[in-house]
């Protein structure tokens, strides 16, 4: 390995554990908004008792998609053989193109949608995540 090839998988590896923590800052603030929303109808729950919700229950099953993207991460981080950029940019299209809220998309872009309109720790996670999207990988 070159120390240029070096480099560049350093560079890969910072990127991705900084996408996957903004992900997880971005999944915790949905989390707790649906965690609020499940609570003011239904009274509040345990940690242990969230945890079997986000597991089982169909409010927070659209927040898996998000929980899948961060396991692809780490696998990714974890793999023995180097990343290769096309991986890197499926990924990073793949985050773009879940992280799209819409009002009258799919039933994860309406729900996410609907998250942003209601709960601002959410929007500005969402914005430290499309940030770094937009920048590049080898800066």
């Amino acid at each position: 390995m070159t120390s240029n090839q070096l480099i560049q998988r350093i560079r890969q590896h910072q990127y991705l554990r900084n996408l996957r923590n903004k992900l997880l800052h971005l999944h915790a603030c949905l989390l707790q908004a649906e965690r609020i929303s499940y609570e003011q109808r239904r009274g509040r729950v345990s940690s242990g008792e969230l945890l079997q919700l986000v597991i089982e229950h169909e409010q927070f099953a659209w927040l898996h998609r998000i929980s899948e993207l961060i396991v692809y991460i780490d696998e990714m981080l974890s793999a023995d053989e180097p990343i290769l950029q096309d991986d890197l940019q499926d990924l990073m299209a793949d985050v773009r193109e879940l992280l799209m809220p819409s009002e009258v998309g799919n039933a994860f872009e309406r729900k996410y949608y609907h998250a942003l309109q209601q709960e601002p720790a959410a929007v500005l996670a969402h914005a430290e995540v499309s940030k770094l999207l937009a920048s590049d990988v080898e800066a």
